[in-house]
């Protein structure tokens, strides 16, 4: 049985990771870009990938969805193909904080889906959605690499506030990279819905 609901935007569909995704989360650890960027340096094997695929969503203190395009015909999803995954990790329903953390495949990078998912797993978060209460959080916190200010100013843009930074955490080929830490607070992100 796999956890967590589905959320839908005008763009994307969220599902919660299913084992058939294993193919497209194995392409995502194979992207270059995509591993830099976020500062992955495990190395997995194909194994791996279809255990986790295949187990994630029943795994507790987390939600993993499938990020999928919404176009329907009928009723009924065009495709639901794997274009990436948004993940609340880390959850802790004492303090009430989870982290956050997004990935797209190369060719959906920069065309709003991550805006999107980011929004609805924001709401689900906070207030939940439709007969799901959600975790209502109060906090939700991230990293993201000094080397991508194209993620940064997505996360600022929807309410994230810079906490800090870890410095030279990441190498970046023969470079280092700071992880900046930021957060998004129950209170800002109500107040982002009325601007």
């Amino acid at each position: 049985m796999t956890r967590g609901p589905l959320l839908h935007g005008e763009m994307m569909r969220l599902r919660p990771i299913e084992a058939r995704d294993a193919e497209r989360l194995w392409e995502a650890v194979q992207d270059p870009e995509g591993t830099r960027l976020t500062g992955t340096t495990a190395v997995f094997t194909r194994d791996q990938i279809d255990e986790w695929a295949s187990t994630v969503s029943d795994r507790p203190g987390r939600f993993d969805w499938a990020i999928c395009p919404a176009a329907m015909r009928e009723g009924k999803p065009i495709s639901d193909e794997m274009i990436g995954e948004i993940v609340l990790n880390d959850l802790d329903e004492d303090v009430r904080s989870a982290n956050l953390r997004l990935q797209l495949l190369p060719n959906y990078r920069g065309r709003g889906y991550g805006r999107e998912a980011i929004l609805e797993v924001l709401r689900f978060a906070f207030d939940g959605v439709d007969d799901e209460p959600g975790p209502h959080l109060h906090r939700v916190s991230l990293d993201v690499l000094s080397i991508n200010p194209r993620a940064q100013a997505l996360y600022e843009s929807l309410g994230f506030r810079e906490e800090g930074r870890l410095r030279d955490i990441y190498r970046d080929g023969d470079a280092w990279a700071d992880a900046i830490v930021m957060s998004i607070l129950e209170d800002e992100y109500r107040a982002t819905l009325r601007t």
